[in-house]
């Protein structure tokens, strides 16, 4: 009996004008068989063969005792294995399975929700595997995925971390690329989004609130809801990344734009039957000039040193001496460093330039000078003879007795 498929390739053969030998030579059938499936107007399927199932008189009653508790199968065996079952629980687990099949549709059932212009956007990473740097260090590639849920437009960005300062440059370039942002993005339940349940990451959060986004996450175990980021992922690691060759990760980044310009954002869409890049006009984002520059600031808790400094990664921050032994907070910013004592800011730097690099004020080095020299010097201990010490005296005529 013939599959379908080798019954309608054998008839498009026929159809080219190929003779009977040559259909059954390149197909590999008898030539029998070709010459009977050439005389069908439609392939023959064998009948189904009803396969019986010591199960099958309980199948009534196990429908309407499940449909009707929800009972495992466990419970269901001891029910029945009494009226008579003699079967096995697999059995038993495959009937409730199919029983249970379209529940399960339903509730894995996804309705396709269309935003309007300008209202959504989805934001997601991308493990992208791992590359050897100049350095011989082995280093993890990160994508940053953002695409405009109305028009589809699409921005990727390639990182080695996936930090909340990361996450926050990512969104400011792909604000940039978009040429604005939509009222609300939705995330999953990532750690540099939400920290907890109920608790967002407040640096984020700040990010977010300055532009007037309101963030929304997928419930949980419900990926499905951000399901065009989650498409593009497949289709970035898919259609850019397989087989893809990079020198370092800025000639990776260069490809990346170059195929989100001339592929990803050029291409006729399958849902919206437009390409992203016309239709991103009628998106209606949030124009960049809409509010100022958002300033990302990390803030980390350090001690001054004995030396009057307070260590930031690999550099070094000057500060006035008297606070030598403080417990300070350092804000890191993209043109300036501000170490806080509470409510007082006592000392300001611009970024160091480089790691390893010591940032000192005047100021502070001069005073730290005075204070070492205005200490008042450790007493010199002076030795004196009391009035009861007496010098022994030997007399000259023991030597001269010794001499002889």
């Amino acid at each position: 009996m013939l599959r379908l498929e080798e019954w309608m390739e054998v008839k498009d053969l026929h159809r080219q004008g190929h003779s009977i030998r040559t259909v059954a030579k390149l197909t590999g059938l008898a030539r029998n068989t070709v010459r009977k499936a050439l005389r069908q107007s439609a392939p023959v399927t064998a009948a189904p063969r009803q396969a019986h199932s010591r199960l099958d008189p309980f199948k009534p009653y196990l429908a309407r005792r499940y449909q009707a508790t929800g009972l495992s199968a466990v419970r269901l065996l001891a029910e029945i294995a009494p009226m008579g079952y003699a079967g096995g629980i697999d059995t038993l687990r495959r009937y409730l399975r199919a029983l249970d099949a379209p529940r399960r549709a339903q509730a894995a059932a996804t309705v396709r929700f269309e935003t309007p212009p300008g209202e959504q956007a989805q934001a997601d990473w991308a493990s992208c595997g791992q590359y050897t740097d100049e350095a011989g260090a082995v280093r993890k590639v990160y994508a940053f995925i953002m695409v405009l849920s109305y028009s589809r437009y699409l921005y990727v960005e390639f990182t080695t971390r996936m930090g909340v300062e990361e996450l926050i440059r990512c969104h400011q370039r792909a604000f940039a690329y978009f040429g604005g942002w939509p009222r609300t993005i939705l995330y999953d339940n990532m750690k540099q989004v939400r920290l907890a349940p109920g608790e967002w990451n407040p640096l984020f959060l700040d990010f977010l609130n300055h532009h007037g986004i309101t963030p929304k996450t997928h419930r949980v175990r419900r990926p499905r809801t951000k399901g065009k980021v989650e498409r593009m992922v497949l289709y970035l690691k898919d259609n850019f990344l397989l087989g893809r060759e990079f020198a370092d990760l800025p000639d990776l980044q260069a490809q990346g734009r170059h195929w989100l310009d001339h592929t990803a954002n050029t291409r006729l869409h399958s849902t919206t039957q437009a390409r992203p890049v016309d239709l991103l006009a009628h998106e209606h984002l949030t124009a960049l000039t809409a509010v100022a520059p958002y300033q990302l600031c990390t803030k980390s808790a350090r001690r001054v040193d004995r030396e009057g400094f307070v260590r930031v990664g690999r550099s070094r921050y000057s500060v006035p001496p008297e606070y030598v032994g403080a417990r300070v907070i350092v804000e890191q910013g993209a043109e300036r460093v501000a170490v806080r004592l509470r409510d007082t800011i006592i000392a300001e730097h611009l970024p160091a330039p480089r790691p390893g690099a010591c940032m000192t004020q005047p100021a502070h080095v001069a005073a730290l000078w005075r204070l070492a020299l205005e200490r008042d010097p450790p007493p010199t201990r002076r030795h004196q003879l009391g009035a009861a010490q007496v010098v022994a005296a030997t007399p000259l005529t023991v030597y001269e007795e010794v001499i002889g």
